[in-house]
């Protein structure tokens, strides 16, 4: 049934659903509302014996659902931004063992300086960290994939990070099919832990792995992964038939199939690059989005297939890798390897600032004309940069 809600209480409903057995955060923003709804309904008794812990900070959050998950409970938290870099030692902790925690990254700069609005520059630190990263275009999409999410984890006994736009996404209001909990539990059976930690069958896990086998380690958490690439589609296929709707999966192409020049994106800027798309599809230009959903593991060659038809493809970036360039592009580039076909890197909406169809069809028009730099940004000041280059050029 549709209804008129907030982003962040949709999925913390479509959480609720999975039924976790402990749910710990800390709140920073854009992510608060999502667990002050949880704990509210734990507090209610909605989810039964699930237990809210209240922590003094992020690395506990996560500290507390990595124990939480070696001992049997379905475990779940949410962060963002500065938050997600004080877990950072855990976050990487959860995946090398194996654990099948759910987080949710409402997607927010970081500083310094300091700015609390969305780009995807925390989630793209911990992107080698071994979780599953999955990006929603909409907030429907952000309720789905928390559901999918789960399956996933438990599945494969991995991590899986669920990625919104902050504010754009857990701020806004939309008309939201929020899992029911009947058909979630038809979806995503309970929870079959593949390692306990019980004091009556005491093990340890975690323990000091030397040369000898650590590359193994290593290995066998790549191959995982792998597995996710055949499984995240599959499962997508069958939330698709208990829900009656697509959503999730590894890629959601969009006028692709003779597009010339192909914009591809993460999150939901994609919305707007579709409605671009549009008006440009209207002049005649030949323009199609690739969407990505499944961040890691990189479906490198489903990318490759979908960009079969593009003579040159534009990457729009929410994350810089300063020295560097585009990271989204750095691995769309290494998926075109060795076919001779432009990739164009645009910055852009870095600390959340707007990225607008005008700006956009503008840029794209410039693509199809091949007069864009390998490395651009989108709506920069040029004037003010010249500015503090010049001031900075002066004390030299």
């Amino acid at each position: 049934m549709l209804r008129q809600i907030e982003g962040s209480r949709a999925v913390a409903e479509a959480v609720a659903a999975c039924r976790p057995g402990v749910i710990s955060a800390y709140p920073i923003s854009p992510q608060t509302h999502i667990v002050e709804q949880l704990a509210t309904l734990v507090r209610d008794g909605a989810l039964g014996t699930c237990r809210f812990v209240n922590v003094e900070s992020e690395f506990a959050a996560m500290s507390v659902t990595i124990g939480a998950s070696a001992t049997g409970s379905r475990a779940y938290t949410a962060t963002a931004s500065q938050g997600l870099l004080f877990m950072a030692e855990a976050v990487h902790n959860a995946a090398g063992l194996g654990l099948p925690i759910v987080m949710t990254v409402a997607n927010r700069a970081i500083g310094a300086p300091i700015n609390i609005w969305n780009d995807h520059s925390d989630a793209m630190s911990q992107r080698d960290a071994g979780w599953i990263q999955l990006y929603a275009e909409t907030v429907q999409e952000a309720a789905d994939l928390h559901v999918q999410a789960f399956r996933l984890a438990e599945e494969l006994s991995l991590p899986v990070m669920v990625c919104l736009d902050g504010f754009v996404l857990t701020h806004s209001f939309e008309a939201v099919d929020v899992p029911d909990r009947e058909r979630v539990a038809a979806f995503l059976p309970d929870f079959r832990p593949r390692q306990v930690l019980d004091p009556d069958d005491p093990v340890s896990i975690g323990a000091m792995v030397g040369p000898d086998a650590f590359t193994e380690v290593r290995y066998l958490a790549h191959t995982a992964h792998l597995r996710a690439l055949e499984l995240i589609p599959r499962v997508a296929e069958e939330f698709a038939e208990t829900f009656g709707r697509d959503s999730g999966g590894l890629l959601h192409p969009y006028r692709c199939d003779d597009a010339t020049t192909v914009v591809v994106a993460l999150g939901s800027v994609l919305g707007t690059i579709e409605d671009t798309v549009d008006e440009l599809r209207r002049g005649g230009d030949r323009v199609g989005v690739l969407g990505i959903t499944s961040y890691r593991p990189f479906p490198f060659a489903q990318v490759r297939a979908a960009l079969r038809t593009a003579t040159r493809v534009v990457v729009i970036d929410r994350a810089l890798a300063p020295g560097t360039g585009g990271i989204l592009a750095a691995d769309v580039r290494a998926a075109l390897t060795g076919v001779a076909v432009p990739v164009y890197t645009v910055v852009a909406g870095l600390g959340g600032r707007a990225i607008t169809r005008r700006s956009l069809g503008e840029m794209l028009l410039r693509a199809e004309r091949d007069e864009l730099e390998p490395l651009s940004f989108l709506d920069l000041d040029d004037a003010r940069v010249d500015r503090e280059l010049a001031r900075a050029a002066g004390r030299r």
